[in-house]
């Protein structure tokens, strides 16, 4: 072979000798197959096939077409361009104040793809090195451009290809990634830059496409890496092709580099089309204007990339930049935790029953006492009064676990007392909605986050959530009942006849307003709580109703809208609820056309979660504290909100992991496997950002390990979703051996779920979830613990959850005076092995396997 080789070789060096090349050149495999012609204007791509099946499918448009940006000065930061709304008027509006920036910074000639020259050309040189590595260069009269094509070694889907740039002037320089195809718009059947958006259509609107990604975008607008949540634009032919383009590891920003915050870098830039607007997805580096870009003559430019092209759809392409570019396993596999995620549910608890850490208030509004905890951040109104709860199942769930008094008494009563007052109760259009999500003290009232509006969606959340999980544990409490029907009611006659619901009401006006967006939202999940609750075949009914309609316009479209009113409802973590919402839909009627969308969903929801940069055990600065990479990595962790207008951009994503315990569940139902290593790696050895003193976790990345801040009921929020994600654990490692019933998912902020409101299994025997702090001593953190009794047997049951992806070795201590003054343990169990453990101490060993489970009964005497 090597002879052949050699052979091959010098013949190619004795027609380049003369001048003469081949007039095809191909650069193939098994699986992918590249053709040049040489032209008048220079080599151009004749041919792009992937095989599929045996056979040769080669829908795609070749190009081969070179792009290179150049700008004499430094491009303009202002705003290029204004937008309007696709009802008229200006986008965004003024009040939206928290947008306008990011809304500048996406709107300026670089952001929108029109600044400096662009140098558009075929190479003209082709130097062949061997049969699976071939070189263009092209000389301009500004630069020198240098491009090298290997077919990659591991995967026969890839090829990757280094770029050099040797300027000829002074300037600044952009070198976009060689158009290797163009998707006719036609063929195509889907087309993301994840993060950012997702969809099948193209938008004619640009503020539709650009802010919400409702819809492709028709312009070749750049985005920037720091909401790119997985560092590969990608597009899907209806035939089943996708082409994918993937920068080389390291080349993009890294949020933290060394000693401070650079989460606003932008290294490289991201697009779906091409410069001349065709769909092929495109990188630009340096970004023209920002950092490297400015060169002086004859100082080189160069970077790495691939594309990946694969006969199958978008999420296996998202798959392969994930684990086999971005190694995503092996970063899963550092993550190690200082403490137990069990020990932080247990310290929380602590934090929120002392008034003082919680900011737990207590006033006075229509002859009721009320109780909230004090909310900071930014809402209409405030003068730092505002009060709000947020996950009443986690504090009906936490009270029942813990039976302590503090809850009992003196937080659910006037909990409660607010939900009842934050329901309308007046005749009128309003009837059964909420005020608002907030109560401001000082001026007596409730208001929304962002304007005087009143939201269906806010309806379902602070109504029918709220009360319907407090209901699964008061279920004879017929106050709750009333207003949860009262609500229920107020849905129906808000719903519309093809399903849906409008985004909000004006509150003086009672007229529909942000009619320029559509409500694609899980508003109809509200109507399932009423009939698991109620029983009303009508609310199922228009359940599915609201579930059909939302799976036309937002699941098959790719189109989702996001809860946050600040942020004039940018997608958010309201994606991975209707996953949820739609699951659990499925449960009660069996649907399969629910569970399908529900996987959707779930896989368009990973693209709100950070799959970069790779984590390492770099050593960094992080407030005058040595952290190692890992410790502080984004990968893993989910947006708020990402896109153009998302805090993403300054803040970066969040702690909060509602969206774990869906995908472990998610992961069980498909396989997946990256359901359940996204789940593990938003949840375990994020310690970096819980605050020591109250085992409260910060909500954005930036904050590092400040606690709750400004957002002391975030607390609640954090129980909840740990809960989900460990139980939801337990029934998967325990092949459903072990299983809790689950509730509503919370308002606002995702899918977790509430539990504890009725007896599980455990081997077949029923068990209570309960909270016996101190029983527990366990030696290895991560290792969690999860603790259920049955009281008629007197008998407690420890699941023990193995962490991290490699084997535990430890040992638990038991404390029996915590669980039940004056009994002692008479017998110990092992459940999965059916084993009786002796001990003369109350110690009991393990060796568990990566992300294994132990089950243990213990028995009182």
């Amino acid at each position: 072979m090597r002879y052949y080789l050699t052979i091959f070789s010098f013949l190619i060096s004795i027609l380049t000798a003369f001048g003469q090349m081949p007039k095809t050149v191909t650069l193939g495999n098994k699986t992918v197959q590249i053709v040049w012609l040489k032209a008048a204007e220079g080599y151009r791509i004749q041919k792009v096939a992937v095989n599929k099946n045996g056979k040769w499918i080669s829908d795609l448009t070749p190009s081969g077409e070179y792009t290179l940006l150049f700008s004499e000065s430094k491009p303009s930061s202002e705003s290029a361009e204004t937008f309007d709304k696709i009802t008229g008027g200006k986008f965004p509006e003024d009040a939206y104040h928290y947008q306008q920036e990011q809304w500048k910074e996406s709107t300026t000639a670089v952001s929108l793809n029109t600044a400096g020259k662009a140098y558009h050309f075929f190479p003209s040189k082709l130097k062949i090195i061997n049969k699976n590595h071939i070189q263009f260069t092209q000389e301009t009269e500004i630069a020198t451009i240098i491009a090298d094509w290997k077919l990659d070694e591991k995967y026969a889907s890839d090829i990757y290809v280094s770029q050099k740039l040797i300027p000829k002037r002074k300037g600044f320089f952009s070198l976009a990634t060689p158009t290797l195809a163009v998707l006719e718009k036609e063929k195509m059947s889907w087309v993301s830059v994840p993060g950012y958006f997702q969809g099948n259509f193209m938008q004619e609107n640009f503020a539709l496409a650009y802010a919400y990604g409702h819809g492709v975008p028709n312009r070749p607008v750049i985005y920037r890496e720091r909401c790119a949540s997985t560092l590969s634009p990608l597009m899907s032919s209806k035939s089943g092709l996708t082409l994918s383009i993937i920068p080389e590891p390291g080349l993009a920003r890294d949020p933290w580099a060394k000693d401070k915050i650079t989460q606003t870098d932008w290294f490289i830039g991201l697009s779906h089309m091409n410069r001349k607007a065709g769909l092929s997805p495109t990188l630009y580096y340096p970004v023209l204007g920002e950092e490297k870009s400015e060169r002086e003559i004859g100082q080189e430019i160069s970077y790495g990339f691939r594309y990946s092209l694969i006969s199958g759809d978008w999420f296996q392409a998202l798959n392969h930049a994930i684990y086999d570019v971005y190694n995503f396993k092996e970063g899963l596999a550092l993550r190690q935790s200082t403490q137990s995620l069990s020990d932080r549910i247990e310290k929380m608890h602590q934090y929120l029953i002392d008034p003082k850490t919680s900011l737990w208030n207590i006033e006075e509004y229509k002859g009721k006492q009320i109780g909230a905890q004090s909310y900071l951040g930014g809402v209409v109104g405030s003068n730092k009064d505002a009060m709000k709860n947020s996950d009443y199942g986690a504090m009906w769930m936490l009270a029942h676990e813990t039976k302590d008094s503090e809850l009992t008494q003196k937080v659910l009563p006037p909990a409660e007392n607010f939900k009842l007052v934050q329901q309308i109760t007046d005749d009128g259009f309003f009837k059964g909605a909420i005020e608002g999500q907030y109560y401001l003290a000082k001026s007596k009232k409730f208001v929304e986050e962002w304007g005087s509006v009143v939201e269906p969606i806010g309806l379902t959340y602070y109504i029918m959530l709220d009360i319907g999980n407090m209901l699964l544990f008061e279920p004879d409490n017929k106050e709750l009942k009333d207003r949860l029907k009262l609500g229920a009611e107020k849905l129906l006659t808000w719903q519309k006849p093809d399903g849906s619901f409008a985004v909000a009401y004006d509150r003086k006006t009672e007229e529909e307003i942000f009619k320029d967006i559509k409500d694609v939202r899980p508003t109809f999940y509200g109507l399932l709580v009423a009939y698991r609750i109620l029983k009303d075949e009508k609310y199922l009914k228009a359940a599915q109703k609201g579930a059909d309609w939302f799976i036309k316009n937002a699941v098959e479209t790719g189109s989702f809208l996001g809860v946050c009113g600040d942020a004039r409802y940018a997608p958010d973590f309201a994606t991975g609820q209707s996953a949820q919402a739609l699951l659990d839909l499925f449960d009660k009627t069996k649907d399969e056309r629910y569970k399908k969308a529900a996987i959707t969903s779930a896989k368009i929801y990973v693209g709100s979660i950070y799959t970069h940069p790779i984590p390492s055990r770099k050593i960094k600065i992080i407030n005058g504290v040595e952290r190692e990479d890992w410790e502080i990595s984004q990968a893993g962790l989910s947006f708020e909100h990402g896109g153009i207008f998302g805090s993403a951009t300054r803040h970066g994503p969040i702690q909060l992991a509602s969206h774990a315990g869906l995908f472990i569940r998610m992961y069980k139902i498909t396989g997946e496997q990256i359901f359940a290593d996204l789940a593990r790696s938003a949840a375990i050895g994020r310690d970096a950002f819980v605050d020591p003193k109250t085992s409260v976790a910060s909500y954005y990345w930036q904050s590092m390990n400040k606690g709750a801040g400004p957002y002391p009921h975030h607390a609640w929020w954090q129980i909840g979703w740990i809960t989900d994600y460990l139980l939801s654990e337990t029934e998967l490692r325990s092949d459903g051996k072990v299983s809790f019933p689950r509730g509503f998912v919370t308002p606002k902020v995702g899918p977790h779920q509430t539990y504890g409101f009725e007896a599980g299994s455990i081997y077949g025997e029923k068990a209570n979830l309960v909270i016996r702090e101190g029983f527990i001593q366990n030696d290895k953190p991560i290792v969690d613990y999860i603790l259920a009794e049955n009281g008629q047997k007197n008998e407690a049951f420890i699941i023990l959850l193995n962490d991290r992806s490699q084997p535990t070795s430890g040992k638990i201590t038991l404390n029996s005076e915590k669980w039940i003054p004056g009994k002692k343990i008479s017998k110990i169990r092992n459940l999965k092995s059916n084993q009786t453990i002796t001990t003369s101490d109350n110690s009991i060993p393990y060796n568990i396997p990566g992300f294994g489970i132990e089950v243990i009964a213990v028995q009182f005497d």
